[in-house]
């Protein structure tokens, strides 16, 4: 059983290690769209072996993303995304409903992992993650910026 959720993606364009909130953002290059997809029995019989969930995120083409947007080109902090499933949409919100915002994220993370040139971290997903099956189309966009449309094989 897969699941998948939208998220933007944000491109690390300069090393980043222990760099403070007010300045993590001279190391984004760009922005990108991806669909997170998990294979939820995977990760369920992780869950009760106690062991972590990587395998249900990492099976071949379980993350695809689209094109690169230039960080100029885009609000970080308010930028809509939404994701259609077979031309139905199911998740549609804003960054700046986001628990956490970028500079937030890549603050934590860059306080205990090193981020390097070409990293891509994936942010947080609005409601709607749902089911996934063969044949289905997914359609994720930030509009009138990119589009992408990935086929589930």
């Amino acid at each position: 059983q897969w699941y998948q959720r939208r998220v933007r993606g944000v491109i690390i364009g300069e090393k980043a290690s222990q760099i403070p909130k007010d300045k993590i953002m001279d190391c984004v290059a760009g922005y990108t769209i991806a669909v997170d997809i998990t294979c939820r029995d995977i990760q369920e019989q992780c869950k009760k072996e106690g062991i972590p969930w990587t395998m249900a995120k990492c099976l071949d083409t379980f993350c695809p993303v689209g094109n690169f947007i230039p960080s100029n080109k885009i609000d970080p902090f308010n930028t809509e995304i939404m994701l259609k499933l077979n031309n139905n949409i199911k998740q549609h919100g804003n960054s700046k409903d986001m628990i956490f915002n970028v500079p937030s994220l890549l603050e934590y993370i860059n306080r205990h992992i090193t981020l390097l040139p070409g990293d891509l971290v994936l942010t947080g997903t609005p409601e709607g993650v749902g089911s996934l099956t063969r044949g289905d189309e997914i359609y994720v966009a930030i509009p009138d910026v990119t589009e992408a449309t990935f086929h589930v094989r």
